[in-house]
């Protein structure tokens, strides 16, 4: 990539995490954009159809499920993210737009938002889509604390005074809750009743372009979805294949077996920009990766054990074997070109002082320590072999337990693991990239951290309308996260994927949202 691109995109991805913010802070009573397009027209299908083929994507992972509420998996919104609307949705710049929603309105003290929904909208199973379903989806969320409960933290109710109208009431001001509702597929809107007709593990009914037709061992099955309330699919289905070997996914683009892939080997990504056969695309992320241990269990409940860990680990090196320069490497979550980026980096790569910290922690310490990793995301695995091979140096002996991802989602819901590495992917605002994660009974720590202290900066600054106050909180609760090594937090890649020559209307993006909609296939 030359660095006049390269700037294009960081700029862009600056403008996607601040915008994303300014808009989940609209002043109170301002309309936005009632009536707004959002994607598509008023209904019924939309203008043109479908110009036939069906566009085959590989992806490096199989879903663990496909209940948009109850999975984490980034390989299940990959696939979800084509079937399923939520009531707004970001575009490329991070900016809210209308989705399910046509536009919304916040009151004076900011507690009320009143949402007001497009109409002649129809789910996949034929029912019409309505303010009840709204109500359904998030208050299933929130009875029965699934996945994404946290996002729901300052809401007290959510109503439908009548079939166009959703009303949220919250309990304090919250500047994150277009981000919370509309930031990902996580958000969903499901049928009422839904999940009392349908296994919505291994069924998707959806408003979105694409109906779920099948899924299997090698794939899942899309189609395009006649009803959709927006601009008609350009192809006619989308094909789903599970390439976890990334140098086989790129042989089965340049063969022409498949159109796209974001299984691209990351030591092939500056050689393939002069490739004729294939397209690149290259954008910084705002995503993270990172190390966890268990404070659940000896050694790693104890602070300087940790500590020592990261001393012990050459972040450079770990980037390059992972990501052979498409990452920067980072001691915080949030992205250098973002407003809420915090410059801390406390951690040089020091073996000696590590392995004080090491011995004088655990000097009768079992080993080895365990790491799990996924050879879905083969990142996870090159990046282990630097991290054993550094603390090996230190006198931690580290055994690599590579796992199927699904397997490695069970063992870490149940806390089954020593230490783990993985991501955290597609992020808008800060409270994405730390509040569920570390506050001590956070829904996604499974690293079983807890500073009260943190838990009370990540509390108000959830609720604090101030900017730069915010950030000061923010900034705060990071360098104790840090500290604390609550995460070990390792880069911030690119996104990078590759298509076909020829393949038109598909847009790379710093969130990684997957949109198949507006593609049209080489002629």
């Amino acid at each position: 990539m030359t660095r006049t691109r390269r700037q294009r995109v960081r700029t862009r991805l600056a403008a996607v995490l601040s915008a994303a913010v300014l808009a989940g802070a609209c002043s109170g009573g301002e309309d936005v954009d009632v009536g707004g397009d959002g994607g598509g027209g008023d209904g019924g299908g939309g203008d043109g159809g479908s110009t036939g083929g069906t566009l085959i994507a590989a992806i490096s992972a199989q879903p663990d499920q496909f209940d948009p509420h109850k999975t984490q998996a980034y390989a299940s919104f990959q696939v979800l993210e084509n079937v399923y609307d939520t009531l707004v949705v970001p575009d490329a710049e991070g900016q809210f737009q209308p989705s399910l929603a046509t536009g919304w309105e916040t009151s004076e003290d900011g507690l009320t938002w009143t949402f007001t929904l497009r109409e002649g909208v129809t789910f996949h199973d034929g029912s019409e889509f309505d303010s009840a379903d709204v109500v359904y989806s998030y208050n299933r969320i929130i009875d029965q604390e699934l996945a994404n409960a946290f996002r729901f933290a300052s809401v007290e109710s959510v109503e439908a005074p009548d079939p166009r109208t959703v009303v949220i009431n919250l309990t304090e001001p919250s500047p994150a809750l277009l981000a919370n509702i509309g930031g990902f597929k996580g958000m969903s809107i499901i049928p009422e009743g839904a999940a009392d007709q349908f296994d919505l593990a291994t069924e998707a009914v959806g408003t979105g372009p694409f109906t779920f037709e099948s899924s299997g061992a090698g794939g899942v099955t899309l189609a395009a979805y006649d009803g959709y309330w927006g601009d008609a699919p350009t192809v006619d289905g989308v094909e789903f294949q599970y390439i976890s070997e990334p140098t086989a996914a790129l042989t089965a683009l340049r063969s022409g077996d498949i159109h796209w892939t974001d299984n691209v080997p990351p030591q092939d990504v500056e050689s393939l920009q002069d490739d004729d056969q294939v397209e690149v695309g290259v954008t910084p992320s705002v995503d993270y990766w990172y190390l966890a241990m268990n404070q659940a269990r000896e050694p790693f409940d104890n602070r300087d054990f940790r500590r020592g860990v990261a001393y012990g680990i050459d972040r450079e090196a770990v980037t390059e074997a992972a990501k052979f320069g498409a990452a920067t490497v980072n001691q915080t979550a949030i992205p250098q070109d973002s407003f809420w980026y915090h410059e801390y980096a406390p951690f040089e790569h020091d073996p000696q002082r590590a392995q004080d910290l090491v011995a004088g922690a655990a000097a009768s310490t079992p080993q080895p320590m365990g790491l799990m990793v996924t050879d879905e995301y083969p990142e996870t695995v090159q990046a282990a072999q630097i991290i054993a091979s550094n603390l090996a140096e230190v006198g931690i002996k580290v055994n690599i337990e590579q796992e199927s991802f699904n397997t490695w989602l069970a063992r870490q819901a149940d806390g089954d693991f020593d230490a783990f590495m993985l991501g955290w992917l597609g992020n808008l605002d800060p409270f994405g990239f730390y509040h569920a994660q570390h506050v001590c009974e956070g829904s996604s720590n499974y690293q079983q951290y807890c500073n009260p202290k943190v838990d009370d900066l990540l509390t108000r600054a959830a609720s604090e309308t101030d900017r730069e106050a915010r950030k000061a909180l923010y900034d705060q609760a990071a360098e104790l996260i840090v500290d604390d090594v609550s995460y070990l937090y390792l880069y911030n890649p690119d996104v990078v994927q590759a298509w076909a020559p020829g393949l038109e209307g598909y847009e790379i993006r710093a969130d990684k949202a997957i949109n198949f909609e507006s593609v049209r296939l080489p002629e």
